[in-house]
């Protein structure tokens, strides 16, 4: 088969087996969000390219992995890489700051995003991301509970030892203070170090801490570290973030070194991995607070917080757990039909359907060994079987695939009978 008609590199057909992980992972992911208050949002999977490309950004995700392209009109286009900024645009753009009374609004996503970068186990150039925004109110309490929510989704999916990694930026006057010591420490380096590194010591001296390339050079070990300079309100706001999250039981790490890879974060950010992660793909969640966002889009001065969670890396997770398994090919019933029934069967199916079991049957007049077959793939656990005897007399037989009990009832007495078998 030609390339092109294959999925594009980094992606993936969902479907079989897969599909029912997904819709219970989703699923795991609606419940809690309406626990804890968040509604769903749904924004466009492309934006206007300045929705996302904001001037001196030195992330990753901005300035090499972007899928833009100009539209008909020359309109430069991007295909979602994230879900934030999207979020925010759509907060300020339906004035969801009108009233302060309904602040902060709580809002979560779910959807696919775009990246282009290396594919590898966890990581696709079309990926899926839940993630969750609370937009317009500031407190310590507020950032734990955004990390006790993600927490809450792993466990509830079976993910058992996840600890939260955590560290704090500070205010504007503690990160530019930190970041004046950072370029005052790597500037010897400069020379040494890759080319992301000296583009970020100009555009955001925090990002060098983020790099994998050159995070084993000497200047890391001895590189300053924040705490040394926040000054006395972020390291109060801090400690109560902490202190909520000693409350609520949540076991965490202070990180000093932790710095997130976007460059909008301010105080609390985080990242949540399971207790043996190894690896660069360890992350369950992760996320931060951030004042600057919703003022750029033009909403005024108003504050956030929030997290994204990569699915496919959250379901391979629970799977290794234990904590869901796909039962998408198993059903309730399977009807078996035999000889000439007509629709009988058709009918006896549609019933069961009508009542609420998850019923199929044979419509290619298949053999009876071979429709037998069939309900063991589905993993069915009753069997309805209708040959012309039943159909003449409208009855049908009954069988629990488990106890291997039968019995022919009446075409009147078939739900109450397959209740009775399974419930």
């Amino acid at each position: 088969m030609s390339n092109k008609y294959q999925v594009p590199r980094g992606t993936q057909d969902i479907m079989g087996d897969d599909i029912s992980l997904w819709q219970k992972a989703e699923g795991i992911i609606r419940e809690q969000c309406a626990r804890y208050g968040y509604q769903e949002i749904r924004t466009p999977v492309f934006e206007h390219t300045e929705v996302f490309k904001f001037q001196n950004d030195s992330s990753d995700m901005v300035t090499k992995e972007m899928y833009t392209f100009l539209d008909s009109g020359e309109r430069s286009l991007t295909l979602r890489p994230e879900g934030t900024k999207g979020v925010i645009r759509a907060f300020v753009e339906h004035k969801l700051y009108g009233n302060p009374a309904e602040l902060p609004a709580k809002l979560f996503y779910l959807g696919p995003m775009f990246r282009y970068e290396r594919p590898q186990k966890g990581r696709y150039r079309q990926f899926h991301q839940f993630g969750v925004e609370a937009i317009g109110a500031k407190s310590p309490l507020l950032d734990a509970e955004c990390i006790a929510l993600g927490y809450d989704i792993a466990k509830a999916m079976g993910i058992k030892k996840v600890k939260i990694l955590i560290n704090t930026l500070g205010d504007d006057e503690s990160r530019d203070a930190y970041r004046n010591a950072l370029k005052e420490h790597f500037r010897p380096y400069l020379g040494e170090l890759c080319g992301d590194c000296q583009r970020r010591f100009e555009l955001n001296p925090l990002r060098i801490l983020d790099c994998k390339v050159d995070r084993d050079h000497p200047s890391f070990a001895s590189a300053p570290a924040i705490s040394d300079y926040l000054n006395e309100p972020s390291k109060k706001y801090f400690e109560e973030v902490l202190a909520a999250l000693d409350d609520l039981g949540i076991p965490y790490q202070i990180d000093s070194r932790l710095v997130r890879g976007l460059d909008y974060y301010s105080n609390t950010v985080f990242e949540a991995i399971p207790e043996d992660a190894t690896g660069q793909q360890a992350a369950v969640f992760a996320g931060g607070q951030y004042d600057g966002l919703v003022e750029h889009f033009g909403g005024g001065s108003l504050p956030g917080v929030g997290f994204g969670m990569g699915i496919e890396r959250m379901i391979d997770l629970a799977v290794e757990e234990g904590g869901i398994k796909s039962d998408s090919r198993s059903t309730d019933v399977y009807v078996i039909s035999m000889g000439d029934v007509g629709s009988y069967a058709l009918k006896a199916t549609e019933t069961l359907r009508k009542e609420g079991f998850r019923v199929d049957t044979d419509y290619q007049g298949r053999s009876l060994k071979a429709q037998f077959k069939a309900s063991d793939r589905l993993r069915a656990k009753a069997i309805v079987i209708i040959g012309e005897d039943e159909y003449s007399n409208r009855l049908a037989v009954v069988k629990n695939t488990a106890t291997k009990e039968q019995v022919t009832v009446s075409i009147d007495e078939l739900t109450n009978t397959v209740k009775g078998f399974i419930g």
